[in-house]
């Protein structure tokens, strides 16, 4: 199995850049798992408790503890190539590293032009203001997340197109495959 992890921060262009490849192989979303335990639970996802739902697991189950979870749903899989949306700690990286080699991308965007993006997308998840952007990307850092971007193997400037950023990510991804 080939194992490849994503990170960026909130509107950075992760998921346009993983879109771009999911005919390569399947993609898990760290997000989703939280998704899926909030709809468990009967929790509303808002932004706000999804937030929570993350905290809540990790004290829980230690901060590796979503990666734990996908990697109990990569063994299941039959696929040969998985695509890992959201790496968000160390910690996380590490756990996918006592499986398999795990290189990571990271995905990189001015504030400012995140801040817009966002704004733009309204998912539902979504922050709906500068200040609940910035209280996202301060939860999503209390994580580790910058530090796994600043220590992300490879990294793609989000600065120019949607088609740009998807050959961009096409281009190194098929070299990492075929370098796996």
């Amino acid at each position: 199995m080939k194992i490849i992890g994503f990170c960026g921060l909130p509107g950075s262009g992760k998921s346009t850049a993983i879109e771009s490849i999911a005919d390569l192989g399947k993609i898990i979303t760290m997000g989703d798992v939280v998704r899926d335990e909030a709809k468990t639970r009967n929790i509303d996802p808002s932004g706000e408790n999804l937030g929570k739902l993350a905290k809540d697991l990790r004290e829980l189950g230690g901060p590796s503890a979503i990666a734990k979870k996908c990697i109990e749903l990569i063994k299941k899989s039959d696929h040969e190539i998985i695509i890992i949306d959201g790496v968000r700690s160390f910690y996380e990286v590490n756990e996918f590293r006592k499986e398999w080699k795990f290189p990571l991308i990271a995905i990189e965007l001015s504030d400012q032009e995140r801040f817009k993006r966002l704004y733009e997308r309204a998912r539902s998840d979504d922050s709906k203001s500068i200040e609940e952007i910035k209280q996202r990307d301060k939860r999503e850092i209390g994580f580790g997340l910058k530090e796994v971007i600043n220590k992300a193997d490879h990294k793609i400037e989000n600065n120019s197109t949607e088609e740009e950023l998807i050959k961009k990510t096409r281009k190194l991804v098929v070299e990492i495959l075929q370098n796996y």
